[in-house]
């Protein structure tokens, strides 16, 4: 009996043994990439792009460099800029990621087009770290493609009575005729957004057709009015007439580029 157990325990020992599963660990070569592969942005886009590298392997003792080139047909210092020095991103010691600042500039002139900023990573300071993931070296080159948009177009902030709404947009498609996502900045007594359309007369100032705002009663929802702009500044004031109330008033509000 005692040589039938120990004869059991030997069989389901080798069958464990057997059945278990043999980590694979991965051993190289390490290499850099980039996290994304590409991206579109309008060049209104004001805000500061981080374009993310990467690298696979264990955390460095010295800070990685990496060279890369630029090509494209997106010209530096007309349609964007590279904030810090062009050519070099840094992996600190110690980390994971590094990033390439892209700044858009907005020269915006009614010629709806698009241009590339193509990035490809070159070499590193470590030997230790290959460009590209794999044999046909994936993440090796990034495409920033910048759409052109109308002059008007982009994000702006809205000013009224001391009071400012953000994340108002204008959009076109001919940069003629502009749609406004919200003129109800301390207008009413929500905060309701409310659209209008009007027309860049292409001399600085802007017409509202008469329109019906959906948002308020059949019975006084027709606005219209006039704007001007600052052409340095983008900044825009709209004057709206409020047609169907007593006395027809009058509210201006300040569109500032954000």
């Amino acid at each position: 009996m005692k040589k039938a157990a120990t004869l059991i325990f030997f069989l389901t020992l080798l069958l464990t043994v057997g059945c278990e599963t043999v980590p694979v660990i991965f051993t190289g070569p390490y290499f850099v990439r980039f996290t994304e592969r590409s991206q579109s942005v309008l060049e209104s886009f004001s805000k500061e792009i981080l374009i993310e590298v990467h690298q696979a392997g264990t955390a460095l003792e010295n800070d990685l460099i990496i060279n890369y080139e630029i090509s494209g047909s997106a010209r530096a210092g007309i349609d964007y800029k590279i904030n810090g020095e062009a050519g070099k991103v840094v992996i600190k010691k110690g980390e994971y990621f590094g990033n390439i600042s892209v700044s858009l500039i907005n020269n915006s002139n009614n010629i709806i087009r698009s241009q590339d900023l193509v990035i490809t990573l070159q070499a590193t300071n470590n030997e230790n770290r290959k460009i590209g993931q794999g044999e046909s070296n994936i993440g090796s080159a990034y495409t920033l493609t910048i759409i052109d948009d109308c002059i008007l177009g982009g994000n702006y902030i809205g000013q009224r009575n001391s009071v400012n709404v953000s994340g108002i947009k204008i959009t076109s498609s001919d940069c003629e005729a502009y749609v406004l996502s919200n003129w109800n900045v301390n207008v009413f007594n929500d905060d309701t957004p409310m659209d209008l359309r009007f027309v860049d007369n292409g001399d600085n100032t802007l017409t509202i057709p008469a329109q019906e705002e959906q948002n308020l009663d059949p019975s006084q929802a027709t606005i219209q009015g006039f704007g001007v702009v600052d052409p340095a500044t983008r900044k825009i004031i709209m004057t709206i007439t409020l047609v169907d109330f007593t006395n027809q008033p009058q509210v201006t509000i300040t569109y500032i580029p954000d």
